[in-house]
């Protein structure tokens, strides 16, 4: 069974109040801290993320766009990557929960997405 809202999975240069405001609204977010995985590199973050169906929230643009590039390429799915300009928290899940109030999880499935 497929769910409606995307679960979230939080780089770890993404505050972790983020993943706190998401979760008192209702959403799933992990964040790299609540899966123990600090000091991962990018692509084992990519590959947690896609191996629990989780899209990934990061601010880091440039190695999650090669790294979507790399999953087409290999025709590994993902369960999607948002990046985040770097903003205050409160601004960050402002500017998320209108892209998650609007996409369901399939249609966030192996996109890239800017927010």
């Amino acid at each position: 069974m497929s769910r409606l809202f995307a679960g979230l999975y939080l780089d770890e240069d993404v505050s972790v109040l983020v993943g706190d405001l998401l979760r008192a609204r209702g959403f799933q977010a992990t964040t790299t801290r609540d899966a123990g995985r600090l000091g991962s590199k990018d692509a084992e973050q990519m590959e947690y993320a896609a191996s629990h169906g989780l899209a990934l929230l990061t601010h880091n643009r440039s190695d999650f766009e090669d790294l979507h590039r790399q999953y087409l390429a290999e025709k590994k799915g993902h369960g999607g990557i948002i990046i985040a300009s770097q903003r205050r928290p409160h601004l960050t899940v402002a500017n998320l929960l209108r892209l998650l109030n609007k996409l369901t999880a399939a249609e966030l499935r192996d996109q890239l997405l800017y927010v």
